[in-house]
């Protein structure tokens, strides 16, 4: 074996461990990642809450099956990742009575993803037809959990706050890891950090 074939062979071998290791990266990134939104009212003083209760009327069984007097597993997963984040906020749990009534509801939908960026599924780059590029692209079918939490001022009984997270999950339902990364996504970003927030 010459130097020059040893040095494109070496190189050949760096090239494609450093592309199996972005990809990795890049996936585990991707699967990871929960896009959060969140919106609130501009003129309420999220200091003043100290408490919170869950919202009076609030459907217990989020899944829509046969829940009647009990939870599902994603009820209970939700409620223990809600209560986890508000506790290491400061704001305390009251049964009935708090300054803040706390509602969620839960989804997971089939979802499609279109990708366009001159490469095929597998790698493979698109090319001409007929003088003219043509269409590239392909679909992605993946699964969605969406959880979303309101904040209910309870002396006013108006929403505060409102925060969403949807992250790409395995199943039907939402497991418990991902229901955590979810929640702790969602409730990071309360209370809003905004300048026109009385402090």
């Amino acid at each position: 074996m010459t130097r020059f074939t040893r040095f494109f062979g070496r190189t050949a071998t760096l090239l494609a461990v450093s592309t199996a290791i972005l990809f990795g990266t890049a996936g585990c990134a991707a699967s990871s990642r929960v896009g959060v939104t969140s919106d609130f009212d501009h003129s309420v003083n999220f200091q003043a809450f100290k408490t919170w209760s869950w919202y009076p009327t609030q459907t217990n069984d989020t899944e829509g099956g046969p829940a009647q007097g009990y939870q599902s597993f994603l009820d209970k997963r939700i409620r223990t990742a809600i209560e986890r984040e508000m506790t290491s906020k400061g704001i305390s749990y009251t049964e009935k009575g708090g300054d803040l009534y706390v509602a969620y509801s839960a989804k997971v939908e089939d979802k499609q993803q279109a990708n366009y960026g001159g490469f095929g599924p597998y790698g493979y780059p698109y090319g001409y037809r007929y003088g003219g590029l043509y269409n590239s692209g392909y679909v992605t079918n993946y699964k969605a959990g969406t959880v979303i939490i309101d904040f209910v001022d309870s002396r006013r009984k108006e929403l505060a706050w409102r925060g969403q997270g949807q992250a790409q999950v395995d199943k039907q339902t939402i497991s418990e890891p991902e229901v955590y990364r979810i929640v702790n996504s969602i409730l990071g970003t309360f209370p809003p950090q905004d300048a026109n927030v009385r402090r």
